[in-house]
């Protein structure tokens, strides 16, 4: 048995990952999936990057979690990035916290870089454009964009359903640099999970893979077909694969 906290991407909360928890659960593990500071609906978007990642060094510390698969979504591979910082060397009392890291179609930033440096041009000055029009710093996700790039393997349906569970996502915690010397000296097991028809980044250059896997150094590849959103679309098939991603 396995126990997995999922860390959600821009745009989402933990809801997101309900129905992936389900089928977890059916195959004997447990899964938790916290919600980061400043995202979901009706609550304080003044959040930094910081404060992002303090959120789930809380949640698990509070849980008292050990020996964990920590997996980061999109803009959550930035935030367990950091944690692993916090809590990777840590012990609780003879078990380490994290056993190993997946990232799901998820950021890997170089040391100093931002969540924003890594977006190609035409991505940067849509945030930036999205967060000036806004009254209080944050990005509000395009229909459009979601149907075509985000949810690109669901039917209009799915795509609707799916994007009202969306809120704004704050701004700040995509445009702080991070400092990771220290995590790429960890030693904690890594792994990259890719969906081939991600979309969300152009594939390509400025896509997934191999452009943020290959900055892990060594990890174990793991690959299925969908979206960036598939853990709407085929969320069955996504908890096998994150099985696969975890296992030792």
């Amino acid at each position: 048995m396995l126990t997995f906290v999922l860390v959600h991407g821009s745009w989402h909360d933990g809801s997101a990952w309900k129905a992936v928890i389900d089928h977890l659960e059916t195959k004997g593990h447990l899964a938790f999936a916290p919600t980061i500071a400043g995202h979901g609906k009706g609550v304080n978007k003044n959040v930094n990057h910081a404060r992002c990642t303090q959120s789930i060094v809380n949640y698990i510390v509070s849980k008292d979690l050990t020996d964990i698969v920590l997996l980061g979504h999109s803009f959550g591979g930035t935030i367990i990035a950091k944690v692993a910082e916090a809590i990777g060397d840590g012990f609780a009392g003879q078990r380490q916290r994290i056993r190993r890291l997946i990232f799901f179609d998820a950021f890997v930033l170089n040391d100093g870089e931002s969540l924003r440096d890594n977006l190609p041009p035409h991505l940067q000055q849509l945030i930036d454009r999205l967060a000036k029009e806004s009254d209080d710093n944050t990005m509000t996700m395009p229909f459009d964009l979601w149907c075509e790039a985000f949810i690109n393997d669901a039917d209009l349906e799915l795509a609707k359903s799916s994007y009202v569970q969306l809120s704004s996502e704050p701004y700040q915690p995509s445009i702080d640099k991070l400092d990771l010397k220290q995590f790429y000296s960890l030693p904690i097991p890594k792994s990259y999970l890719y969906c081939t028809e991600d979309n969300s980044l152009p594939q390509g250059e400025w896509g997934w893979h191999p452009r943020m896997s290959n900055r892990l150094g060594l990890f174990r590849f793991v690959q299925m077909p969908g979206s960036h959103e598939v853990m709407f679309s085929n969320p069955g098939g996504l908890a096998e694969k994150i099985i696969v991603a975890g296992r030792d």
